[in-house]
């Protein structure tokens, strides 16, 4: 599905850096649903961050990007706005967010709406071990992956699990939060025995941690009884 009556390129931009410039400046969100005031700065993607998403995006000339956890929507905006600039009217960005309306009253959707995106944005709300695994039965694919649910070691392992599945062989996995040590760990065994690798990393002084993941480029030839200690 493309954006219906997209804007020009350059003004579809404009305007989804706009909204992004008023958020990291404002550091809140009043939402349409019931007037609360969401403060979004002690969840919301660095501004560091959100340019490494839009830079890889555009970089890996994306066109289907998946993401777990919208929350306020900073990264999702992010995302987008790479995929306007690669200019193809044919992108989509799938989100998944269980809490989107019960923890943070659809301001994420609400800003993604403000942006002018909305459409551009398939919204699920399910959690990722529900979803994902439709995906794959589908046959989806996609060129990049953003990881920022659930931080639980678990949860991440079956993340990285689907997505190194569902995002196409050599494509990018990126992880918020990656000073957690379960989220370390997780990344950890996909490194060691599936032979992803660390393409970039946040620099020291980004208030978030992050990494970005290359998935293997060649089909998984491992033994049956294959297992290098992580």
């Amino acid at each position: 599905m493309s954006l219906d009556n997209p804007p020009s390129h350059g003004g579809a931009v404009q305007q989804v850096r706009r909204v992004i410039e008023r958020l990291i400046r404002d550091g809140f969100v009043v939402a349409n649903a019931d007037g609360s005031t969401h403060d979004i700065r002690s969840v919301a993607v660095s501004a560091g961050e959100g340019e490494a998403l839009r830079k890889w995006v555009s970089y890996e000339n994306a066109t289907k990007t998946i993401e777990i956890g919208l929350a306020y929507g900073i990264s999702a905006l992010h995302i987008c706005e790479g995929l306007l600039q690669n200019g193809n009217h044919a992108a989509r960005h799938v989100v998944l967010d269980p809490f989107q309306a019960r923890r943070f009253a659809d301001c994420g959707l609400q800003v993604l709406e403000e942006a002018g995106i909305r459409p551009l944005v398939e919204y699920y709300a399910e959690m990722s071990q529900i979803a994902l695994p439709q995906f794959l039965k589908e046959g989806r694919q996609f060129d990049l992956g953003f990881v920022d649910g659930n931080h639980r070691f678990d949860s991440v392992f079956l993340d990285l699990f689907y997505l190194g599945r569902l995002v196409r062989k050599g494509g990018v996995v990126i992880l918020n939060d990656y000073n957690l040590p379960g989220i370390k760990r997780a990344v950890s065994f996909f490194e060691t025995n599936l032979g992803w690798t660390i393409e970039e990393m946040s620099p020291p002084d980004d208030g978030h941690h992050w990494v970005v993941l290359r998935t293997a480029r060649h089909e998984d030839k491992r033994g049956f009884r294959y297992f290098v200690e992580f």
